[in-house]
């Protein structure tokens, strides 16, 4: 069954800053996507927010699936505003976690998440089986609109500042209560 993932404008609050970031289904950053080796994956994307987008899945093989690989321009056009597009590919080779993200200007900032890839039902670990899991999610925070510090940047031929705060999980600071 095709998960469904739609872009859109939240008002989220960091380091005492609230700004409208880009976010997939609300969440920053974006869901959990759990897959089989082996599976087929259709990924439908609604495009929501004002910015042209693309998702780009970090790390994934894409052997004959070149197509669903989403860097902009170059594998595919991007998601215009109110627009739809289903990505469909099959995994096949690997497991692990990886990460998906925005491929077009800095949505990658806030438009991102991890995919899991199982092993195929029934594969033994090749180690104790783990208690739990838990995935931990690198990033940064710009207190700025971070399209606005790109585009600063660009005219001033100048790399963009800094960010206020690295994330782990979407969050500066300890990930667990």
């Amino acid at each position: 069954m095709p998960s469904l993932h739609e872009i859109q404008v939240k008002n989220v609050s960091r380091l005492c800053h609230a700004k409208p970031i880009v976010t997939v289904n609300g969440m920053f950053p974006g869901p959990t996507i759990y897959i089989r080796e082996g599976d087929r994956v259709q990924i439908n994307v609604t495009n929501n927010a004002q910015y042209n987008v693309s998702i780009h899945w970090h790390g994934l093989k894409q052997f004959r699936n070149g197509w669903a690989d989403g860097p902009a321009y170059i594998t595919q056009c991007p998601i215009q505003p109110g627009k739809r597009y289903t990505y469909d590919f099959e995994v096949s080779g690997q497991r692990g976690t990886l990460w998906w993200h925005a491929h077009i200007s800095w949505l990658r900032d806030t438009v991102y998440g991890a995919i899991v890839i199982m092993p195929k039902q029934g594969t033994p670990f090749p180690f104790p089986q783990p208690d739990g899991e838990i995935n931990l999610i690198l990033g940064e925070w710009w207190n700025s609109d971070v399209e606005q510090l790109a585009k600063q940047a660009e005219n001033r031929g100048l790399p963009p500042p800094l960010s206020d705060a690295h994330t782990i999980n979407g969050k500066p600071g300890p990930p667990f209560p």
